[in-house]
């Protein structure tokens, strides 16, 4: 059993707290490798921005649970390193499956975990939650759940379409299950193609598509049902189109992708939401900058030589997530 708490690490609850209260939201980044986790740090550590080391259950299993444990300790150090006094980070189970996996993060030092039983009848979802919550709770470990389904395709994770969490549902489910937050589906979706052609409008000035709006009534009135109870907002990425061109402009083939308007996000990070997940816009980041390396410098081999530009455009996007869309920056000082 490893506690987080002897790594250097924080569960959400006081984050949440003081996100809700200002007005702000935390970032929630999802890594697979050194380079992703260093360009998290950098950018958190150079914001003072508290922030969310994300896993997946498949990112857990292509970085080693060994390693991880040891990556989010160097993480802790590394921030203090960086100049960050007092890091504020946690690390988070994205979309558990299963109380066994739940369990086993809590006891290899995450701080955090959710439990996705949205695919199941809303009273099995209510008993999975409980006995995650249960488990979790005993070492001081915040537990977030689902309430809803998300349309799109994530690592493991994927439904062909969504259903809107239902406002009349969330009191009985927070209240039964004692869950510390609550991810919801209000129009947000996992992966880069997060909307078809047909459910978008085209922008007559760019010819690009526009996605339909986030479903704001149905977070609003959640918000009512729930005051200041923590929301987060899954499949949140923008997929930022100088990414998606750069990507496509040196070989790549990203059709059709759009992503949620960042402009929504910040109206989102104003109320209750207080996580919002970002995968996909690093992941098109990093794949951006390394297909630029590999056509402009054809010949190179070295590993640092195009993994390092992806580490500094990932850096920079994070930063501009932290500062521009999400407001987390100087909240961690």
């Amino acid at each position: 059993m490893v506690s987080y708490k002897e790594i250097g690490l924080v569960n959400t609850r006081e984050m949440f707290a003081k996100a809700v209260a200002g007005g702000y939201a935390i970032p929630a980044f999802n890594f697979n490798n050194m380079e992703q986790l260093q360009a998290i740090i950098q950018a958190a550590a150079e914001t003072k921005s508290p922030v969310i080391l994300q896993v997946s259950k498949g990112a857990r299993n292509y970085a080693n649970q060994t390693l991880l444990r040891y990556m989010a300790e160097g993480a802790v150090e590394y921030a203090k390193e960086l100049g960050w006094e007092h890091p504020q980070i946690v690390l988070h189970l994205d979309h558990g499956d299963s109380f066994e996996l739940c369990k086993s993060c809590v006891d290899m030092g995450f701080s955090s975990v959710m439990i996705d039983a949205s695919s199941l009848p809303y009273e099995e979802n209510i008993a999975l939650t409980k006995k995650v919550v249960d488990y979790a709770h005993q070492y001081d470990v915040t537990v977030e759940a689902e309430l809803g389904v998300l349309a799109g395709v994530e690592d493991e994770v994927s439904a062909a379409e969504s259903h809107y969490t239902k406002p009349e549902e969330v009191i009985d489910f927070a209240t039964r299950t004692g869950c510390d937050s609550l991810a919801i589906s209000i129009g947000t979706s996992h992966g880069a193609y997060k909307f078809t052609p047909e459910q978008c409008t085209v922008d007559p000035k760019t010819g690009r598509l526009v996605p339909p709006p986030l479903a704001f009534d149905v977070l609003h009135e959640l918000e009512k049902k729930l005051p200041g109870f923590p929301i987060v907002l899954h499949g949140s990425s923008s997929v930022p189109q100088d990414e998606v061109d750069t990507i496509n402009k040196f070989g790549g083939a990203l059709k059709a992708a759009v992503g949620i308007p960042e402009e929504q996000l910040r109206e989102a990070a104003k109320s209750a939401v207080c996580k919002i997940n970002i995968d996909s816009d690093s992941r098109l980041a990093m794949t951006a900058a390394i297909r630029k390396v590999f056509a402009e410098k054809p010949a190179e081999f070295d590993p640092r030589k195009y993994l390092g530009p992806a580490r500094d455009n990932m850096k920079k996007l994070y930063i501009h997530k932290i500062v521009n869309v999400l407001g987390s920056n100087g909240k961690a000082e």
